[in-house]
C-alpha cells in the first residue's frame, strides 16, 4: 500500500537486511510474518459504555496470547478522530486500534492514518458472511486493500407515538405519508433541510445528489433542467416543497436550523401532534422518553412515503481500523486481529448491543430476536437491519462532503425566497449544486 509508515519501515528493514547479504523481498517476508510467540502492548479506543465488553474481549484475547498487553484509550470515537485531524498518527494520544464511520475512511487513508486489513481472512475465521463485499466489507476496500473491518450496520428506522396517533386520527398500522392531505404540518417530523436525513427523501426516487461514474467523472441530478428532471424525480422535488410550504404557512420552526430541532422534539411529546419521525437506534432512549411508557412503536424507514413512495436511507455503518504506525510490527499487528475478532465475535452479538447499541451485519435477525433482550431491542434491531438490506451504499468518495451545505443551503433558501411553486423552488436547488459542481470542475 502508499503508505509513509510502511514504506520507511520497509525501506529500513531492506537497508539493514542489504547490508547483511539478504534482500527486499527478504525484508518484506520479516516484516508482515506472525511471531511464534506473540507477545507486546496494543492501545485501543473505547468508549466509556463499551468498556465492559472490550474488557471482557481482552481477556479472550490473553487466553490465546498471555504475553499480550491491551491497554483502553477511554475516549469517544469522535473526539479520537479529533485527535487525529489535529495531529498524525504518529501520536501517543492515538490508539493503536480504534472505530471509524465508514465515510472518513477515504480522507483517513489519503492522510496516511490506516493500516491495512487482511479482512477476507478474517472474515472466514469470523463467519457470518453470505458475500463479505457486498455489504460494509466492500465499502472498506481501496484499490484491492481492506482499510477497516466491519464493526456495525447503520440505518435510519421509523419511530412513531402511538398515542398521538390515536389522538389526531393517524393510522399508525398504514404508511404515512409525508404532508399528507389532511394531516397536521407535525404529523411527520422530518428535518429535511438535513441532508443526513433529506437523502432519504431523494433516495426513494433515486435522485443522485452526487454521483461518480466509473471513470471517475462527478455529476448531480440537481443540475440538470426542470423539463429534463424524470416524472417521478419531480414528484419527489414537489412533495418536498409541498412539506416545507406546509411548515411555512402553518408558522413552524421546524425550517430554522437552530430551533428545528427542538421543536421537533417538543412536537413528538405525547399530547402534541407529532405522530412519526425518523431517528437511529442511538436515538431510542431520548425518543422513547418523549413518546412516555407504552406509546411507543417502531417500524423499518419504508413506513414513512413521500410522493407515494417509500423513505430509504443508506447503508451505513462503522469499523474497527489500525493505526499505520503497527505495520510491520507482528506482534502488535497479531493482537489487533484477535482483538477485532474477539469485539464482533457473533458469539457475543447480544452482549455487544447490550454494551453499546451496535447491531452486526454478520448476525441474523432471528439470533437478536431469540436472545433475552428487551421487546423494544429487538423492534429496533428488526427494523434497522429491514431497512438496511433495502438502502443503498452510501456513497464514500471524499467530494461527496461538499454536499451537506450545498443541499442544506438550497433547501433553507426557500424560507426567504418563498418560491410560489415546486419548479421555483427548484430552480435554488439546482443554482446551489451548479455552483458546487463548478467547484469540482475547476
Amino acid at each position: 500500500m502508499k503508505n509513509k509508515f510502511k514504506a520507511l519501515m520497509a525501506l529500513s528493514l531492506a537497508g539493514l537486511l542489504a547490508s547483511c547479504g539478504g534482500n527486499s523481498n527478504e525484508a518484506e517476508e520479516a516484516s508482515s510474518a506472525e511471531p511464534s510467540e506473540v507477545a507486546g502492548t496494543l492501545s485501543v479506543q473505547v468508549e466509556e459504555d463499551w468498556l465492559d465488553h472490550y474488557e471482557k474481549a481482552a481477556a479472550r484475547v490473553k487466553e490465546k496470547y498471555p504475553d499480550a498487553e491491551i491497554e483502553f484509550k477511554t475516549v469517544s470515537s469522535f473526539d479520537h478522530l479529533d485527535i487525529i485531524d489535529a495531529t498524525d498518527a504518529g501520536n501517543k494520544d492515538v490508539a493503536d486500534l480504534f472505530a471509524i464511520p465508514a465515510d472518513r475512511l477515504y480522507g483517513l487513508v489519503g492522510n496516511d492514518v490506516l493500516g491495512a486489513i487482511d479482512s477476507k481472512s478474517l472474515a472466514e475465521e469470523i463467519g457470518g458472511w453470505d458475500d463479505f463485499d457486498a455489504g460494509i466489507g466492500g465499502n472498506f476496500n481501496i484499490d484491492g486493500e481492506y482499510f477497516a473491518f466491519p464493526y456495525n450496520i447503520e440505518t435510519l428506522i421509523t419511530y412513531v407515538n402511538t398515542a398521538n396517533a390515536e389522538a389526531n386520527g393517524v393510522n399508525k398500522d398504514e404508511p404515512i405519508e409525508i404532508a399528507g392531505e389532511g394531516n397536521d404540518a407535525a404529523t411527520v417530523l422530518f428535518p429535511i433541510f438535513d441532508a443526513w436525513y433529506g437523502v432519504a427523501a431523494t433516495n426513494s426516487s433515486g435522485v443522485e445528489l452526487l454521483g461518480m461514474k466509473e471513470d471517475g467523472t462527478l455529476y448531480s441530478d440537481f443540475t440538470k433542467e426542470w423539463s429534463e428532471l424524470e416524472d417521478e424525480k419531480k414528484a419527489t422535488v414537489k412533495a418536498m416543497y409541498d412539506y416545507w410550504k406546509q411548515h411555512n404557512e402553518a408558522g413552524s420552526e421546524l425550517f430554522d436550523p437552530d430551533a428545528g430541532w427542538g421543536y421537533i422534539d417538543k412536537e413528538f411529546t405525547t399530547g402534541n401532534k407529532g405522530v412519526a419521525r425518523l431517528g437511529g437506534a442511538w436515538d431510542a432512549a431520548s425518543i422513547s422518553e418523549q413518546a412516555g411508557e407504552g406509546n411507543l412503536e417502531i417500524f423499518p424507514i419504508d413506513h414513512l412515503t413521500i410522493a407515494g413512495k417509500p423513505l430509504n436511507h443508506w447503508q451505513g455503518g462503522w469499523g474497527l481500523a489500525i493505526n499505520a504506525r503497527i505495520e510491520g510490527d507482528a506482534n502488535k499487528e497479531a493482537i489487533a486481529k484477535e482483538m477485532i475478532k474477539e469485539i464482533v465475535n457473533p458469539e457475543f452479538a447480544i452482549d455487544l448491543y447490550k454494551a453499546t447499541g451496535k447491531v452486526l451485519e454478520n448476525v441474523k435477525n432471528e439470533t437478536y430476536q431469540e436472545s433475552d433482550l428487551p421487546d423494544s431491542d429487538k423492534a429496533i434491531i428488526d427494523a434497522t437491519i429491514k431497512s438496511y438490506e433495502d438502502a443503498p451504499a452510501r456513497p464514500l468518495f471524499k467530494e461527496w462532503g461538499s454536499v451537506w451545505d450545498t443541499y442544506k443551503n438550497a433547501i433553507l433558501s426557500w424560507n426567504s425566497v418563498k418560491p410560489a411553486n415546486e419548479e421555483e423552488a427548484y430552480k435554488e436547488l439546482k443554482a446551489s449544486f451548479d455552483a458546487m459542481m463548478v467547484n469540482f470542475n475547476n
